[in-house]
């Protein structure tokens, strides 16, 4: 969770702005939580207090409605709507993280990762990207190795996880959907040395940064099991107190490494 939330912090000031180097100030003055954080705050609020995540993602943005939010999510939260809108967009894959920390098999995170995405992004692809992203987490956190994390996730998911950072640089542009922004983001986890660096590397492909950052750190968190203390004092700085006290009993209670 704490990987998932730095990344989006971090890569908020390129979402708009792309750079495509690994060598920048990882908590700058214009760093700022976005609904990326919001989001995975809402699951795991939910995950914590046994609520609906509809209810949840909907109490959250009315919380704070000008986190920037994509336009079909931020009609549908705002409405009564308790109706999907068939997303296959990456915010189902962004906010899915605590999922993989909280429950205790593979199988019961594929099928909580679905009932996550599904209330809003019920496109095979928006659950796909969810389910990954989830899958990727729990078995980062159980002591699967890169290899095993990419095998599983190519055979599972039909993502292909080949294509080096290198080349996808190269002509990479902004793609919000979950098949053109969660293989990208996996791959900057698969070539990281630690949570920073994926952080870091996913940033440097451009595109959607904040959402491909927030991934790919919500993998290497589970995976390299520690945060440094530039990394947290960063991100406790720039959250606020309903954000922070969520975060704070998630981790608690899931034993999440802080």
């Amino acid at each position: 969770m704490i990987g998932a939330i730095a990344g989006d912090i971090i890569g908020s000031v390129y979402e708009r702005h792309n750079i495509k180097q690994t060598d920048f100030m990882l908590f700058g003055p214009r760093c700022r939580f976005t609904d990326d954080t919001v989001l995975t705050v809402a699951v795991a609020d939910a995950i914590l207090t046994g609520s609906a995540y509809l209810q949840k993602l909907k109490d959250w943005h009315r919380a704070y409605p000008r986190a920037g939010y994509g336009p079909a999510f931020a009609l549908w939260a705002a409405s009564d709507s308790k109706i999907p809108y068939n997303s296959m967009g990456n915010g189902s894959a962004m906010r899915v993280s605590p999922v993989g920390w909280a429950f205790g098999t593979l199988k019961e995170v594929l099928a909580e990762a679905k009932r996550s995405a599904e209330v809003t992004h019920n496109h095979p692809e928006g659950i796909k990207g969810a389910q990954a992203v989830a899958a990727a987490v729990y078995l980062a956190r159980t002591g699967a190795s890169k290899d095993e994390v990419k095998a599983y996730v190519e055979t599972a998911f039909c993502y292909n996880l080949d294509a080096s950072l290198d080349s996808i640089r190269e002509d990479y542009r902004h793609d919000i959907t979950c098949q053109g922004s969660v293989p990208q983001a996996l791959r900057a986890f698969l070539e990281s040395d630690d949570l920073e660096d994926a952080v870091r590397k996913a940033v440097s492909i451009g595109g959607d940064s904040d959402t491909i950052a927030c991934i790919a750190g919500s993998v290497a968190h589970a995976f390299y099991g520690t945060v440094s203390d530039e990394t947290r004092q960063g991100v406790f700085r720039i959250l606020d107190d309903p954000l922070k006290e969520i975060v704070h009993a998630f981790c608690k209670r899931y034993s999440v490494p802080m």
